[in-house]
């Protein structure tokens, strides 16, 4: 593929994905019988909706402070409350700005400039650096070292994620087949094993300095603290701990959101269907899940009998909680703009 074209898709892909976004929300809606709906007096109870924007505002500061941890790790200089801040902005760009760069980019690039005061420094190189932030090639060692402690925080957030997903296929996955529980002690076992891999791995002298020279090849010497602080025994089980409860308070933001339309959950259902939808959106085929969000969980909760015009609602309503609650980091975005 020429340059030229790869500028043309890298500016096209925003607007693309928005366009899929918005057919996968129509075909998740349009099976709504939207006059029965109605005339069922559903009653909106907004006491839950409140109680989901809760939830997802602590798995977002959660985050924040987990990011932030690693970035200190690493030998950056930011506040805790700055990286939170950050966070917040790097979610609000997941969520849909029109916007080349990717949140996480932004945070991992954006993180590497943040001072103890929680300012941004050296305005001009910043910008300089995000308008660049796909010639990886190109980038200095501190960037290279942002973006790996970012990527850090993904993997541990994955993990915990695939490891709350198991624990939902173990009590619930029967309801899908024989092979669910199958699956979920598979997953468990995959999850934990990587783990105590990882542990040994970095206390068995010989394949520590094995790791710390593939750090140095890639000019990342100062990873390693960070590394230790998500995968060293003990920390990784206090990691292991928080990762899955960060995911936790989305499953019951989701869940609140559901009641709040009258829909009654199996919190194994849950489980199942939104760590399931988390490896999905992975792929860049929507805008932060629009569409594709409310299709996967209405088809995967009509399994434990959820009417899926409620599932739908509700769904769109924890989108659109979740949008609010990232609000805040657009401070941070107008500000340096």
């Amino acid at each position: 593929m020429s340059s030229q074209w790869k500028v043309i898709l890298k500016r096209s892909w925003p607007t693309i994905r928005i366009v899929l976004s918005i057919a996968l929300l129509w075909k998740a809606t349009s099976g709504i019988d939207w006059k029965a709906l109605f005339e069922s007096e559903l009653q909106l109870q907004a006491q839950w909706l409140v109680a989901g924007g809760l939830c997802i505002t602590a798995a977002f500061i959660c985050g924040g402070l987990r990011w932030g941890l690693f970035m200190q790790r690493a030998g950056f200089q930011g506040s805790l409350l700055g990286y939170v801040a950050l966070y917040f902005s790097g979610g609000l760009i997941n969520q849909g700005l029109p916007s080349t760069l990717g949140g996480d980019s932004y945070r991992a690039i954006a993180g590497t400039h943040l001072t103890r005061s929680g300012q941004l420094s050296q305005e001009k190189e910043l910008a300089e650096e995000l308008s660049h932030a796909d010639d990886l090639k190109q980038q200095s060692p501190k960037l290279r070292l942002g973006f790996s402690m970012t990527l850090l925080d993904r993997v541990v957030g994955l993990m915990g994620n695939n490891i709350l997903g198991g624990i939902g296929l173990v009590i619930g996955g029967a309801t899908l087949g024989t092979w669910g529980t199958e699956l979920g002690y598979l997953i468990l076992l995959v999850m934990l094993g990587a783990g105590c891999a990882l542990a040994f791995a970095l206390s068995y002298k010989p394949l520590l300095i094995w790791i710390e020279k593939l750090l140095a090849r890639f000019d990342l010497h100062h990873a390693l603290p960070g590394i230790r602080l998500a995968f060293a025994w003990p920390t990784n089980i206090a990691q292991g701990i928080f990762a899955v409860s960060i995911h936790c308070f989305n499953i019951l933001a989701l869940g609140f959101c559901l009641k709040a339309y009258g829909a009654e959950v199996p919190t194994e259902a849950l489980m199942i269907g939104l760590p399931a939808l988390s490896l999905l959106l992975m792929l860049p085929i929507s805008i932060s899940g629009w569409g594709l969000r409310e299709a996967t969980l209405a088809s995967v909760l009509a399994l434990w009998g959820v009417n899926p015009s409620l599932t739908v609602l509700g769904s769109i309503s924890y989108g659109a909680i979740t949008l609010l609650c990232v609000l805040p980091g657009a401070y941070k975005l107008l500000k340096r703009s």
